[in-house]
């Protein structure tokens, strides 16, 4: 057990996601393992005398992704205030939980505490912490109680009993926007001043990992497993308080087929699924970002052409392509200097290695034709040690009907240098776990002029669903930062966290007042969606809005009607 607990930190371990029927078939004996939920499982193996990390020897699906912040260094626009201020409403999100998984939160900050100076945070789980403190169910991190921390912050050394810290500021922020208490010095309130809060750190990636995604150096990187393991603590510490539940995720990455069949995807379209839950995720600011590429290759075409313009000398970076089944593709190379790669016919899974000779620079091809649930193409392209220059991808149509597929880059901070797609498609670029069919996905924009963010990630899914399910304010938002100071932030995951507080007054009046004792994620989405603004010079759904602008006194609204 001691060796298991040292599994989720240590680099001689490989995390791997599987489901129960692999983990009962594939990797016992000799693996330690991590329950999340029902069929979704960790399993830690010793890399030692194992295959190298590839995806052609784990399958692309059980390597943990990596996942980055969604911000860039409001209230009266999301019909919040009146909510808050109208008599027979006066909702505060008394009784609901509000959980994070994020960078952690400035437990000593004022907004966090109640009038007496007592905490209004239920449970912190650190998982970069170390000790035998570890939540009940979990091998890793350290757990501290609402007792503890109030413990704490009678003390004139906080940190000393509990040594949890926020150091990027992120979590802080996103917890202080959703349910921080009033600070009128400020003019600052939460939109859910009275909901108690639980707060999940997650520790950094691996190095192992990092190596593989070629993530820069300093880049925050947290992964998929410790991830979905911070839900599954949340949706647990819910059920034993008997309390209603807004999980808010403001985390992103690139990876994945951008419809939704992700493993994380998956497990909180499940989590969606339970009574008095809610799953709110930011959509993403990959919009103008050029790290997507929408290509086609017309009936009677033979090739579309994609190039890579490569600014930085970096040590290397990945691409994934993705086509819907039965579509069949190949690709082939050319490097900065006119040196190609051979043209393969590819009709199975298989890999491709070239060394160019000139650039010093070797890409690997990984062919995956039936990797997901879909069946659907994947093609991960690395390049190794890539010279300088625009790298050209010469995508052959093998068996080809609709003729369409995409790429995508890695995430913004989670790539070194400038790269990014020549002729780049703004649409399709909704992170991951943005393009989950049940979570509510939100979209940014300014609240001053009501124009969308322009960094905001764009739909739809690339199946077609419609996200982002609608847009909340998220540029220039005031909001607090470690040291009991105040900053304003951009990006979609300011939106989300203003949902995310908008969520738990309506859970308050659902479940708390009794209006809708057994609530599910889907209507409240639903309602939020009808009572959305909607602009008569635009037309709706779109990839910009969704549905159109948050507006929670216009859900309550529709409701009077209905």
């Amino acid at each position: 057990m001691e060796d298991c607990k040292d599994a989720p930190y240590s680099e001689e371990y490989y995390d791997l996601l599987v489901s129960y029927l692999s983990l009962e078939n594939e990797y016992l004996p000799g693996g330690c393992i991590q329950n999340i939920d029902k069929d979704f499982n960790v399993v830690y193996l010793q890399s030692a005398g194992l295959p190298k990390l590839d995806i052609d020897q784990y399958t692309y699906s059980a390597i943990p992704k990596c996942f980055t912040t969604l911000d860039e260094e409001a209230l009266q626009a999301g019909g919040i205030i009146r909510v808050q201020s109208q008599p027979n409403l006066a909702l505060r999100g008394q009784g609901v939980l509000i959980g994070f998984v994020d960078t952690g939160i400035d437990y000593q900050n004022e907004v966090f505490r109640n009038s007496d100076g007592s905490s209004r945070i239920l449970r912190i789980w650190d998982q970069s912490i170390r000790s035998e403190d570890t939540p009940e169910g979990f091998l890793y991190g350290t757990e501290y109680t609402k007792e503890q921390i109030d413990m704490a912050l009678l003390t004139d050394a906080p940190l000393r009993v509990v040594p949890h810290r926020d150091e990027e500021g992120h979590g802080t922020f996103m917890a202080g926007l959703a349910a921080g208490s009033e600070k009128l010095s400020e003019k600052f309130a939460g939109v859910a001043p009275y909901a108690q809060i639980a707060m999940v750190k997650l520790k950094p990636a691996k190095k192992y990992l990092r190596r593989f995604y070629y993530i820069p150096e300093g880049a925050k990187a947290y992964q998929e497993n410790d991830i979905m393991a911070g839900v599954a603590y949340l949706t647990r510490l819910a059920e034993r308080y008997r309390r209603p539940l807004v999980i808010y995720l403001g985390l992103g990455s690139n990876s994945g087929d951008h419809s939704g069949n992700s493993v994380i995807s998956y497990y909180l379209n499940y989590v969606s699924f339970k009574r008095n839950t809610a799953v709110v995720v930011a959509a993403g600011n990959e919009a103008t970002a050029r790290h997507h590429y929408y290509g086609e290759v017309a009936f009677g075409q033979q090739s579309d052409v994609v190039e890579v313009d490569v600014e930085d000398a970096v040590a290397g970076f990945h691409i994934e392509m993705w086509a819907k089944a039965p579509e069949l593709y190949s690709v082939r190379i050319i490097s900065p200097t006119g040196e190609r790669t051979a043209g393969v016919r590819v009709q199975q899974d298989g890999r491709e290695v070239y060394r160019f000779v000139f650039e010093n620079t070797q890409v690997i091809i990984d062919y995956h034709i039936v990797g997901t649930a879909t069946g659907d193409q994947l093609i991960y392209i690395r390049f190794d040690r890539p010279t300088r220059g625009i790298w050209t991808i010469e995508v052959n149509g093998d068996y080809s009907i609709e003729g369409r597929y995409h790429m995508w880059l890695p995430i913004t901070g989670l790539i070194a240098g400038d790269i990014s797609f020549i002729r780049s498609n703004p649409d399709t670029t909704i992170t991951m776990p943005g393009n989950a069919a049940a979570p509510m996905t939100v979209g940014g924009y300014n609240a001053g002029n009501d124009s969308i963010y322009l960094n905001s990630s764009r739909g739809y899914t690339a199946s077609g669903l419609v996200k982002p399910d609608f847009a909340a304010p998220g540029v220039n938002v005031i909001g607090p930062a470690p040291g009991n100071r105040f900053e304003a932030r951009s990006g979609t995951s300011i939106a989300a966290a203003i949902t995310a507080g908008a969520a738990a007054l309506y859970l308050e009046w659902a479940v708390e007042r009794g209006y809708n004792t057994d609530i599910t994620n889907a209507e409240i989405k639903n309602d939020f969606i009808r009572g959305a603004v909607r602009l008569e010079s635009r037309v709706y759904p779109n990839r910009e809005w969704g549905y159109g602008t948050l507006n929670l006194y216009q859900t309550f609204e529709q409701l009077r009607r209905t």
